[in-house]
């Protein structure tokens, strides 16, 4: 691997880990504060939230990425300012349209998808951060195209601080016990987040975009490249995210038909989707930082033809992932007790986490998998294979929720991972054998 991809990926790690150290930490306290029924209620309203910001960026980072990775591989440097103001009218477009139609929805949503009035307002709340969400997806992909990866991590850096900050600024004013205000509260943050991040990732664009010079000369096609590269995105991550929403939606659902109350089906959601997926995810920084890093160097060996450049990065990148992995899956069995109980405070919690142990290989070996994909031009390859899943997803979690409770909930994690690892390796190993002929 090339010095500059070992860099990025090492700063990128680096701020992850931090941020992700901040998230536990406060995912910890804010499951003390708001307890383990409010936080499956947050999940929700994030899921829903999740759909909206889909729609907001609409297939546009990576879309960015690639291009300007394009342009730069080719040496044509003048057709990054007009990709980048292309991107930003499009961002911008969609991000205002998301956040109308989340406004106009947030009370269909509550009532209907998620079932729970009191979520309403913090999906109004949200809603104003997402053309914030939109723009930032255009700015951080421009910068790893560059390969200028320590502007976007210092600003997630700070996102991620001001979050923290805001939401227990908000929460001291909230009363306990109030699940309701306490989300809106927590959401208030989330979005006046947004809005900061946005403004520092447009003052780090403004200082940066010197290097390139105004217009857009040197480059043919921009606009018809840059929709034939984000709308196919767009259109997958529409439907992967509206499966992913419904399976989260079904789930507190399906574990109330199992015979659970409404407050420990959503205790239950919490415990899993609030605390133990987040702690088995938090190595997988590393791995996150490595795959995105790739995309413009296996991108720009691609349009220059270098075949074998590509199959040894590749080679590379999963064998490192690998080892990674099985040391992860084992510290975190390790250290699950600690976890779980210093710092959730939740023996459950504890059991969880090393239930999932297991799965974690496939999980970060998929992440490294799908980056090389996006890499070698296969997106759309990779969204059908996850839309596939989140699709499959949604019918187990209806058909078997309801009669195994918790323990199928499990289970069809383990299956959904292990299928989406399988379908992508085996495209991977495709795209490289055409590379070799």
């Amino acid at each position: 691997m090339g010095r500059r991809l070992l860099f990025n990926t090492a700063l990128m790690t680096g701020a992850s880990l931090l941020m992700r150290c901040i998230a536990m930490g406060f995912q910890g306290w804010l499951s003390g504060r708001i307890g383990a029924a409010g936080l499956g209620l947050y999940q929700l309203v994030m899921s829903v939230e999740l759909l909206a910001a889909t729609f907001a960026i609409s297939g546009i980072r990576f879309a960015v990425t690639r291009i300007v990775s394009e342009e730069l591989g080719l040496g044509r440097g003048r057709g990054v300012s007009g990709a980048m103001s292309r991107a930003a009218a499009y961002a911008l477009m969609f991000g205002s349209a998301a956040m109308l139609m989340l406004t106009y929805f947030a009370e269909p949503a509550g009532f209907l998808w998620i079932g729970d009035a009191r979520t309403v307002s913090s999906l109004r709340i949200l809603s104003w951060g997402l053309p914030c969400i939109a723009l930032s997806s255009v700015l951080s992909g421009y910068f790893t195209a560059c390969g200028r990866i320590w502007k976007p991590s210092l600003v997630h850096l700070i996102e991620q601080g001001a979050v923290v900050l805001l939401c227990m600024r908000f929460l001291s004013r909230t009363p306990e016990g109030d699940v309701e205000l306490s989300c809106a509260a927590v959401c208030a943050g989330v979005t006046c987040a947004d809005v900061l991040s946005a403004a520092l990732m447009l003052a780090f664009y403004a200082a940066d975009r010197r290097k390139y010079g105004g217009g857009s000369g040197g480059s043919e096609r921009l606009t018809l490249r840059l929709l034939g590269t984000a709308l196919p995105l767009a259109v997958s991550a529409y439907a992967r995210s509206a499966l992913s929403t419904l399976e989260h939606l079904l789930v507190p659902r399906g574990l109330r038909r199992s015979g659970l109350s409404a407050d420990a089906a959503l205790a239950g959601y919490g415990v899993i989707q609030g605390m133990a997926m987040p702690a088995i995810g938090f190595p997988a920084c590393l791995l996150t930082s490595l795959a995105e890093n790739a995309i413009p160097g296996l991108t720009a060996a691609q349009v220059r033809g270098r075949t074998e450049e590509i199959r040894r990065e590749v080679r590379a990148l999963l064998l490192s992932s690998a080892a990674y992995a099985l040391g992860s899956a084992a510290l975190l069995y390790a250290l699950a007790p600690l976890i779980g109980e210093g710092l959730y405070s939740s023996p459950d919690c504890a059991g969880y986490i090393r239930l999932l142990c297991p799965l974690v290989p496939a999980m970060y070996i998929d992440t490294v998998v799908d980056g090389c994909l996006k890499g070698l031009g296969q997106q759309v390859w990779s969204m059908g294979i996850n839309i596939f899943d989140a699709a499959l997803g949604v019918v187990l979690v209806y058909c078997l929720l309801p009669g195994g409770a918790l323990g199928a909930y499990i289970g069809i994690i383990y299956f959904n991972e292990l299928l989406n690892l399988t379908l992508s390796a085996l495209r991977l190993r495709r795209c490289l054998r055409l590379a070799r002929g």
